[in-house]
């Protein structure tokens, strides 16, 4: 036997990556230096120092029991205090028992874990009362040993070696929420799972300790050990299973519980009340590489070991002495071979795996489970560690080059500091998950934080450590004995085998933290350390600690712990600006209460004639509002009216250093609530304007920012303008006058040729409002406002005219922007009737319509045509009358809402003449039509738009939504030889049968207005596309229109083709035809197809494959064959010859198929075309036979002079009559006047020499003596 003395010592490694070790807390650190002695086999006398690696090692997370174990044999070392060499006390471990483990023969230690067990005394404060060793052997058994080796309870519960045991203790829910997991000692095997329950396992053991010690103190051996409930699980659906994690019960929330009910039950699936509570198992190993189990709460009852029914049961002493022998309370000496037996082992309950995480190559060799049961980490033969969200189910981080990898978890609890000396309730403490990661192999040690976190700690060890990562704390705790109790527990210790040191990772909780929160944590940490050196009187030390900390405010508070009477400057020029702004928020609140007495005749005077604009503008105002003011749902303190806090006033205001005050641009809301309290008193005539604006004046606030502030207010408040709008305007109009004689408003050395950046401002936020009513008032009233302005300096400036027509002007064509934008505003704001598609209102203003390019006028009313579902017709008459005088309607009773969408749609089209002339209005709409249709292909939207440059719309459409799908339809009809089914239209085709036949149908449509439009395109010369002269400065994308000018002229052959086969489509799919569309044309016309109908294809020659022709020949007849729209036949004869079918055969087989109808006056009409007279009068022969043989033959109501007639016909007609079959007539019941005059139009058209014109005579003679007996 070789001896090995290993020195084991517990240092503090705290992981501060930025600071250096000297500024460390150092207030609870461990210096234990523990000897021990293990005895092991000898290898040789070159023993390497990797013999830790073929140990099973355990320490207890109370680092106050170590157990290593190697095959048979184990050693225990406990905790124990000692005197070194220099007097000084320390806490070491000792060797309390070594000695060999297994009983059965062969049988090897597998796996160790020591769980302590709480004390039940009250005055207990949380040290264990004693721990329990619980160890598994490769039999399959799992023992129960005290601190001083004396088995406790043994229990066979498989066969197979035991792989990993695992606890799982109580921990105090941090949330709520969080379900309260309970104590669970879990042991695995290679196919099966076993759990025992914590609280039965501690009662358990207590009462075997108990029972040892009577025995031992009455010198007798027979006790009794409890019962022990276990479930056990059979693990399916792996391959290889090495090692678990138990995560503990888990509980849906609602909508997971109906999301998995749908998924596994279907739509009409049933949802209990409750979601049910499951506890979910990971497995990790092979096939797939990370299984997820769930066991449902109840659904397999817990089973009871042979010794619990052995007890129960009171079995003989006979039996309960053979038990008690392989339970291992019985003497050697009386153990007998013959009763020397093992257990029953009861089966396991299969549990399927739920999902994983499947990588073929890919085998886990670990996993190691978080603290918070939320995050798991999994090592791997490739040499990576994975990260697993356990609730979600995946993988969410993975790092490689960690061969042989060991992980640990720490867990930080925040320190005690703002959260919990808030004045309101006390927030709860946030705790922080780092995991550790040691690399055997590189020899180095990691911190990193999670999920995303960095590495926030790595540190050089040897090669040959151990990282001791326990996962639990005491057993026997719950929620009641935890109170008070403060758990002296390691989570993650590093044992290294070369110098006997056991060293702990401890991380400070601010390293999870980042950016600023980090560093003032951080800074914290320092200044507690700072206190405890001052207290110390260490003024060098001190010093160098304040020169680290960085945070602004914990250095104001080491100043003031310094020094308490001294006052930071900065501090006292906050509070001033705040004494200061507070003031002023006092003074505009005052200002607000009192009356408004002040008269300008200056702005009364420079506002003449702004009266006659507003009720020029009334009645489009007043409707505006009305279709503006439509009820809406907003909250109480985004109201303008509510009152701006100090605190909100405060936040957007701030003083430089000269003094003045300057506005902070914030958020919208927090702008507008700003504006709106220091102006709309002004606006609405409640608070005196001049003393308002003096006030801000002093304040020294930049005349812009408070112009800014007045147009918001004045555009975001639109509806409460309206209400008042005269006296609104005046006000604003002062306003405007005051701020613009402010200094620093209107330069002084402003030149009038230029324009003016103050009133530049005003035109700009006007012309990017799109509050349109309020823009307008705002312009009509700083043009009126500019115009008094350069009035007044037009003694000062020689070249005054040239200032009044550029900066006038510019006004002037706002204005006139501004006025149409109202009237096209007012017009989409009528809401859309119910039913339709609808949509949000759109929203124009100048700036977006210039954006749009010289279409985006057209645009905005062709979506709005959309909206409000107008036909083309509706639309052509309503365009036509914007050039008449309106006039009473008395002929038509219209509603009102059409009258409204017809006043205010011609009031539109006059103001943009050019820009909504009724071609490019029609072609826009067009054009958003077929694009909604895209959108949804099941409506079938009206595209009969007429227009000049309908030509390139259609081709346009063709191009970009339609050939895609009408090439989608050929190729599914070629494929299933059939009009295919609606499933198979909505997969490969993206809509149902219905609407692919109305598609197609409009596909030929579109295809003949091409070929008509490219036939007659030189008649009519393109139209001239023009805007009005103030949006001539549109810029943006071509419009609608200019880019269907430039499209280039279709080829009429191709086109001609593809409505061919348009046709072919659509006649298959309205009257179900079997055909292949796409077989009925050679390789040249198949290759043609779904070209580019601008390019030059090779076409079909003019000779044709002959049994092409028949083919098509038989899908023509069959067409005609169909009934339906009378403009069917002459489109099957059109069709006929292009596609080098006889015509004369078409029209000859629709006679007869009009005949069998029993249409015959059409089918004479018809019967004028046919050339071939002879081939049609045996044709007709043979259908007038079929009449006249179900008259006689197959008729139900049979006469007698019928029967007689019979008899007297000629043997060969009566034999030609019984031949023929009447069920090839559609209708066989036809007068037989008709019949008669079907025979006498065969004797005409059969010439004598005929060779059936004998069998005529004989038809004619049996239907004229059929009709005189009738």
């Amino acid at each position: 036997m070789l001896e090995f003395c290993l020195f084991c010592a517990s240092l503090f490694l705290s992981i501060v990556p930025v600071c250096s070790h000297k500024y460390l807390n150092i207030s609870g650190l461990l210096s234990l230096l523990l000897p021990f002695a293990l005895q092991v086999e000898e290898e040789g006398a070159g023993q390497s120092i990797t013999w830790m690696q073929d140990c099973v090692v355990s320490l207890s997370p109370c680092s106050d029991l170590l157990v290593v174990a190697r095959e048979q044999k184990a050693v225990f070392l406990s905790a124990k205090w000692r005197t070194d060499d220099s007097g000084r006390e320390e806490m070491t471990l000792a060797v309390s028992w070594s000695g060999t483990l297994s009983t059965e023969e062969g049988e090897c230690v597998s796996s160790v874990i020591c769980v302590p067990l709480a004390s039940q005394k009250r005055s207990s404060t949380g040290r264990p009362d004693w721990t329990c060793v619980v160890v598994g052997f490769s039999s399959g058994y799992v023992r129960f040993y005290t601190e001083n080796g004396v088995l406790l309870l043994a229990q066979l519960l498989n066969e197979d070696p035991v792989l990993r045991l695992k606890c799982r203790t109580y921990e105090i829910p941090r949330h709520p929420g969080v379900t309260e997991q309970h104590e669970e000692l879990s042991i695995l095997y290679p196919s099966a799972l076993v759990t025992i329950d914590g609280f039965s396992l501690f009662q358990s053991l207590r009462a075997c300790r108990n029972q040892v010690a009577r025995a031992a103190a009455a010198g007798s051996d027979a006790i009794q050990p409890p019962p022990l409930a276990y479930k056990k699980w059979g693990l399916q659906d792996m391959d290889t299973i090495v090692d678990h994690s138990s995560v503990g019960i888990m509980t849906l929330c609602v909508f997971d519980q109906m999301k998995n009910a749908s998924i596994l039950g279907g739509f009409h699936a049933s949802v209990k009340g409750s979601p049910p509570a499951m506890s979910q198992y990971i497995a990790v190993g092979g096939g797939p590489y990370t299984g997820f189990y769930y066991a449902v709460e109840g659904s397999s009852q817990p089973l009871l070991s042979h010794v619990a029914l052995a007890v129960a049961s009171k079995l003989t002493s006979a039996l309960f002495s053979a038990a008690s022998g392989w339970l291992g309370w019985k003497n050697k000496n009386e153990e007998d071979p013959a009763q020397k037996q093992k257990p029953k082992v009861e089966p396991a309950t299969p549990l399927a795996v739920r999902f994983g995480l499947p990588d073929s190559r890919r085998h886990g060799e670990s996993i190691c489970l978080s603290p918070c049961n939320t995050l798991a980490g999994v090592t791997d033969d490739f040499g990576r560690v994975t990260l697993l969200d356990l609730a979600r189910g995946i993988a969410i981080r993975m790092w490689k080059g960690y061969r042989d990898a060991q992980l640990g978890w720490v867990q930080v609890s925040e320190g005690r500091g703002e959260r919990e000396s808030s004045p309101s309730a006390p927030l709860p403490r946030r705790h922080a998950q780092f995991l550790v990661i040691y690399a055997p192999r590189r020899g180095i040690l990691e911190v990193w934080g999670t999920q995303q976190g960095p590495r926030v700690g790595a540190f050089t060890v040897g090669k040959h450590c151990r990282l001791l990562y326990a996962g639990y704390r005491l057993m026997g705790v719950n929620s009641v004995t935890s109170q008070g109790w403060q758990l002296h527990t390691q989570q993650v210790c590093l044992l290294d085998p070369t110098t006997g040191a056991l060293r702990t990772v401890t991380v400070p909780f601010h390293l999870a933290l980042s950016d600023k929160k980090s560093e003032r944590a951080k800074d914290m940490h320092l200044l507690k350390k700072l206190t405890t050196i001052l207290r110390n009187i260490l003024e060098s030390e001190a010093k160098s600690v304040l020169l680290d900390i960085k945070h602004p405010a914990i250095k104001k508070q080491v100043k003031t712990t310094l020094d308490p009477e001294a006052v930071d400057e900065a501090l006292l020029q906050l509070c001033s600006s705040q004494l200061k702004l507070l003031q002023l928020y006092t003074d505009i609140q005052q200002l607000h209460s009192a009356a408004d007495t002040d008269t300008s005749s200056e702005a009364l005077d420079s506002l003449e004639g702004i009266e006659e604009d507003l009720s020029r503008l009334g009645p489009t105002l007043q409707r505006y509002a009305q279709l503006t003011s439509r009820p809406s749902v907003s909250f109480a303190q985004d109201s303008p009216d509510s009152p701006l806090p100090a605190r909100a006033f405060l936040s957007q205001l701030e003083c430089t250093e000269d003094g003045e005050v300057r506005v902070v641009r914030g958020a919208d809301t927090e702008w507008n609530q700003l504006g709106s309290f220091l102006f709309w008193g002004c606006l609405s005539g409640e608070s005196p304007l001049r003393r308002v604006c003096d006030t801000l004046q002093q304040t020294g606030v930049s005349p812009q920012q408070l112009l800014s502030l007045l147009l918001s207010v004045w555009l975001h408040r639109e509806k409460d303008v309206l209400k008042k709008p005269e006296e609104t305007v005046r006000n604003l109009h002062t306003l405007l006058i005051t701020l613009s004689n402010m200094k620093g408003a209107v330069e002084e050395s402003w030149d009038p040729q230029s324009v003016s950046p103050w009133w530049q401002q005003v035109r700009t936020a006007c012309v990017q409002s799109h509050s349109a009513a309020a823009a307008l008032l705002a312009a009509l009233v700083a043009h009126y406002a500019v115009k008094a302005s350069i009035t007044s300096r037009a003694d000062t400036f020689c070249s005054s005219w040239e200032a009044v027509s550029l900066e006038l002007e510019q006004w002037a064509v706002c204005v006139r922007q501004l006025e149409d934008v109202l009237v096209l505003q007012t017009l989409l704001w009528v809401p859309p009737p119910q039913g339709t598609a609808g949509g949000a209102t759109a929203q124009c203003s100048v700036k977006t319509l210039l954006e749009g390019g010289r279409g985006g006028i057209a645009d905005s009313i062709a979506k709005w045509v959309f909206r409000q579902d107008l036909a083309p017709e509706r639309l052509k008459e309503i365009l036509q009358r914007r050039e008449e005088k309106e006039g009473d309607d008395n002929s038509e009773q219209r509603n009102r809402r059409m009258q409204t969408i017809q006043q205010l749609l011609v009031a539109v089209c006059r103001r943009f003449p050019d820009s909504l002339s009724p071609d490019l209005l029609f072609a826009h709409c067009c054009w958003e039509y077929v694009v909604q249709w895209n959108k949804d292909p099941e409506v079938d939207y009206n595209l009969s738009w007429d227009s000049i440059v309908l030509t390139g719309i259609s081709s346009m459409m063709w191009s970009t939504f339609i050939v895609k799908r009408f090439s989608a339809a050929a190729f599914l009809m070629e494929k299933v030889g059939k009009a295919p089914k609606d499933r198979l239209c909505r997969r490969d085709v993206g809509m149902g049968d219905k609407a692919m036949t109305s598609f197609l149908g409009s596909c030929v449509q579109l295809l003949q207005i091409l070929m008509e439009a490219d036939s007659g395109v030189e008649e009519v010369p393109p139209p001239e596309l023009c805007v009005e002269e103030v949006w001539c400065g549109a810029e943006g994308p071509a419009s609608i229109a200019e880019l269907a000018l430039e499209q280039r002229g279709v080829h009429y052959p191709l086109v001609q083709h593809h409505c061919l086969l348009a046709s072919l489509l659509y006649a298959a799919m309205t009257f179900s035809l079997r055909v292949k569309p796409l077989s009925l044309f050679d390789s040249k016309g198949k290759n043609a197809f779904f070209r580019d109908l601008t390019s030059i294809q090779l076409m079909p020659s003019g000779d044709m494959d002959p049994g092409l022709v028949l083919l098509r020949k038989e899908v023509r007849k069959e067409e005609t064959h169909q009934t339906g729209a009378d403009w069917w036949p002459s489109m099957c004869l059109e069709l006929g010859s292009l596609l080098q079918v006889n015509p004369d055969i078409l029209r000859r087989h629709l006679v007869c198929e009009l005949y069998s109808q029993g249409l015959d006056l059409r089918a004479e009409e018809a019967m004028l075309e046919v050339e071939d007279k002879d081939v049609l009068g045996s044709q007709l022969l043979v259908l007038t036979g079929q009449r006249l043989s179900y008259s006689l033959l197959h008729s139900q109501s049979q006469t007698q002079p019928a029967m007689e007639l019979l008899a007297r016909l000629p043997p060969t007609l009566c034999t030609w009559l019984k031949a023929m079959d009447p069920s090839e007539l559609r209708c066989p019941m036809v007068p037989l006047s008709q019949s008669s005059r079907l025979v006498s139009r065969l004797i005409e058209i059969l010439p004598e020499n005929h060779g059936q014109y004998s069998l005529a005579l004989h038809l004619l003679e049996a239907v004229e003596a059929l009709t005189t007996e009738d």
